[in-house]
């Protein structure tokens, strides 16, 4: 019989499909008698996954929800934001020992490093479980998972419930690897779009069609997750709404960024390429979709091309 008792923190754009796919294996997963625990700052939403969904609760805060959970899951913006709840929720004595907190968002190694090492001082594991798949993934249950930490039984423990989640499962080593591997993945992606956007700006300047471009290099060793899926559905037909905030893949690009400065390792295209969204989230709102780099880059190269 299953004694997981799961609290969820934060049912945004990933976090609501995520929690979801968790309540349809709950059966399996969560103790009888257990709601899913869930909590976010926008009430409201809240209040509308609880209604869409019996099996799970609302909590006043996250203190609350830890209190009733021994296992809690947070998908935030960033890392700064995940270590402030889970610092204010252990200094409010809601965290018992024995406690899993496993943190899904793309956070900072260095803080995911602290933050197990202070909660482990209190006797609770910490494991980081960053993602890749986008909405369309955490929908479908299919995305791809990142697992680092220190504590190799509570990772064991923790398993079954990161399966409810995710189709492909990886350990990648120690406390704050997930988040490492994470932040190298999406510095690759965000590098690709900024190359296509590159390319199909010259061969449109060359009176290229940019729907043969995308479509061509679709079957060519050009081919990538973003010209099949990013420019294909969402720049050309103008939709512009993947889903993942420009401002938080910004943050990701940065973090691969700083950590080859931390590590001595010469990256020069992740500056470049973190320089580069830097700008057109400046330009287009921390909150405009990150595909949307694309019409500031194409603006900009027009206006460069005007003086």
């Amino acid at each position: 019989m299953s004694d997981y008792q799961v609290g969820f923190i934060g049912i945004g754009n990933m976090g609501w499909p995520m929690a979801k796919n968790l309540l349809k294996a709950g059966h399996n997963i969560l103790k009888p008698g257990h709601k899913l625990a869930v909590f976010d700052l926008d009430t409201g939403r809240v209040a509308k996954f609880v209604h869409e969904e019996p099996n799970a609760a609302s909590a006043d805060n996250a203190a609350a929800l830890a209190k009733a959970s021994n296992v809690i899951i947070t998908m935030l913006p960033t890392g700064p934001i995940v270590r402030d709840v889970v610092e204010e929720v252990l200094g409010a004595g809601a965290l018992k020992p024995g406690t899993i907190v496993i943190d899904m968002s793309s956070s900072e190694p260095v803080g995911t490093k602290q933050l197990s090492d202070t909660l482990a001082k209190a006797g609770v594991a910490l494991v980081d479980a960053p993602v890749s798949g986008g909405v369309p993934g955490a929908q479908a249950g299919t995305l791809t998972l990142m697992v680092g930490g220190d504590d190799a039984a509570a990772i064991e423990r923790a398993w079954p419930v990161l399966q409810t989640m995710g189709a492909k499962l990886f350990r990648t080593g120690a406390s704050g690897s997930g988040d490492t591997m994470k932040a190298l993945n999406n510095f690759v992606a965000a590098a690709n779009f900024r190359a296509v956007s590159e390319a199909l700006a010259m061969g449109i300047k060359f009176g290229l069609d940019p729907n043969l471009i995308i479509e061509i290099l679709n079957v060519s060793t050009g081919r990538s997750f973003t010209s099949e899926g990013a420019f294909k559905t969402q720049v050309l037909s103008g939709k512009y709404a993947a889903g993942f905030a420009l401002g938080l893949l910004t943050k990701d690009v940065k973090i691969a960024s700083d950590l080859a400065g931390d590590l001595g390792v010469m990256a020069p295209m992740c500056s470049v390429v973190y320089n580069a969204f830097a700008h057109a989230r400046e330009a287009m709102g921390y909150s405009a979709d990150f595909t949307s780099a694309h019409k500031h880059w194409t603006r900009d190269l027009a206006d460069k091309t005007k003086t």
